[in-house]
């Protein structure tokens, strides 16, 4: 299309833009919130920039306008909401949620269910909106950024006859892609070269690390907490999930930094190419085989999660959305950004990048779109599987309080400070206290 497009081109775009908006929402009429500011804090990164990029085009069709006011990792949104939410100062309107935190916020975010028409709420996979809905209210829209994590691979690295010849000899079956996760660090090891190359990585904070954990305990065969919330990981399971990050930690199989990673300097050293295998997210897919970003575009696998020794695949799961909050002076206003930054437009153009969508039509557009492209097929088709038997996190309200007392003594298992056994005893103490404090049991 001519850049140069004349002022009369103009209008009829935008005209057709404005058309076009109000159509697929169906909750508002052109201009009917002039003058309308919506304060909004939203999760950054690479993977959810795009999406952004749309905001004014609502701004446009409504006469609103959006002030993002803060835009960080959910890790640290969550500080600054609980902070919010102690100060007082929750009159902005637009959030970003996770359906790991919004348990925690029955007192910031507002019902959706009579601000969003239930023939849009009838859109989205029921399972997501099951998940957003607490104690009868919708809290949050789900964008298309379901994630469940499958097990990125440098492709190359199964085609040396030479290297698949050592590693058999040494391990005593023949190297192929890991299905198991003691397959996993028995070729993280075997491939590592550090400082230049390493085997895997994992995120080794906050709830990231937890979450991990979590899945591992549920791979092996046992679980993170029993019916009452008490805590169920000081146990053999979790002990030999535990012993998993400490092996690969203690044979420099993961960069020294990995107890510090998040989900960015994962993605970031996977594209680096100095990663073998990689667990991670949906909404890395594209970046990952992108040559503009990725010195590894072009070499990249993709398989299901594999398995722990409990033949169960490790599938910790969850999704975002955005939500309104209870203190917003125009809810409506702010249900309207929320559907639109989660109609089927939007979804398209994040699941193109690779994110998983959560809304019906989505899915079956994103499968036709992928049929004659063989990695993005493969993309779907690993996370496909390994979200057939993905689960969420325990439905506690007090699971972030929960990470935080486990991660610091995964950290220092991981690095040698204590032993698995006192680590795990002494976050399985911490977290029981907490729960008999909050009067769980």
């Amino acid at each position: 299309m001519n850049k140069y497009l004349s002022g009369a081109s103009c209008a009829v775009l935008a005209a057709f833009a404005v058309t076009a908006f109000v159509a697929q929402t169906g909750n508002a009429q052109a201009g009917e919130f002039d003058g309308v500011t919506i304060e909004a804090k939203l999760i950054g990164g690479q993977q959810y920039e795009a999406l952004y990029a749309r905001i004014p085009e609502w701004e446009a069709a409504t006469g609103a306008k959006v002030e993002i006011i803060s835009k960080k990792n959910h890790f640290e949104l969550d500080k600054e909401f609980k902070s919010d939410i102690a100060a007082g100062t929750t009159d902005w309107c637009v959030g970003s949620n996770h359906s790991s935190f919004a348990s925690q916020y029955s007192s910031l975010y507002t019902d959706l269910t009579d601000l969003i028409s239930k023939d849009v709420v009838a859109e989205f996979v029921p399972a997501n909106i099951k998940a957003a809905t607490f104690d009868g209210e919708l809290v949050m829209l789900p964008r298309a950024q379901f994630d469940v994590s499958a097990l990125y691979y440098q492709k190359d690295l199964y085609d040396d006859a030479e290297r698949a010849k050592a590693f058999e000899d040494e391990y005593g079956y023949k190297l192929a892609v890991p299905e198991t996760w003691a397959q996993v660090k028995d070729q993280a090891i075997f491939f590592a070269d550090p400082p230049n190359f390493y085997g895997t990585q994992y995120a080794g904070k906050d709830e990231a690390i937890v979450g991990r954990y979590y899945e591992m305990v549920v791979a092996e065969g046992g679980k993170l907490f029993n019916d009452d919330f008490s805590p169920a990981f000081d146990s053999e399971e979790g002990k030999r999930a535990l012993q998993w990050f400490v092996d690969l930690y203690k044979a420099g199989a993961v960069p020294a930094g990995t107890t510090n990673y998040l989900w960015d300097d994962l993605g970031n050293g996977f594209a680096s190419g100095t990663i073998a295998l990689n667990l991670d997210w949906p909404g890395w897919a594209a970046f990952f085989n992108d040559p503009s970003s990725s010195k590894v575009a072009g070499n990249v696998g993709v398989a299901p999660a594999p398995k722990g020794s409990a033949g169960v695949r490790t599938g910790w799961s969850g999704f975002h959305g955005f939500s309104v909050t209870d203190d917003c002076e125009n809810k409506e206003a702010a249900a309207s950004l929320v559907e639109f930054l989660t109609n089927e437009d939007s979804q398209k153009l994040e699941s193109a990048a690779g994110p998983l969508p959560s809304r019906t039509a989505v899915w079956d557009y994103v499968s036709e779109q992928a049929k004659d492209d063989p990695y993005r097929s493969e993309v779907l088709a690993a996370f496909k599987e390994t979200a057939a038997t993905a689960f969420a996190v325990p439905p506690t309200a007090l699971w972030i309080e929960s990470t935080n007392l486990i991660y610091p003594e995964l950290q220092a298992a991981i690095v040698g400070d204590k032993t698995v056994d006192e680590a795990l005893a002494d976050a399985s103490e911490a977290v029981d206290e907490l729960m008999q404090e909050e009067g769980v049991y």
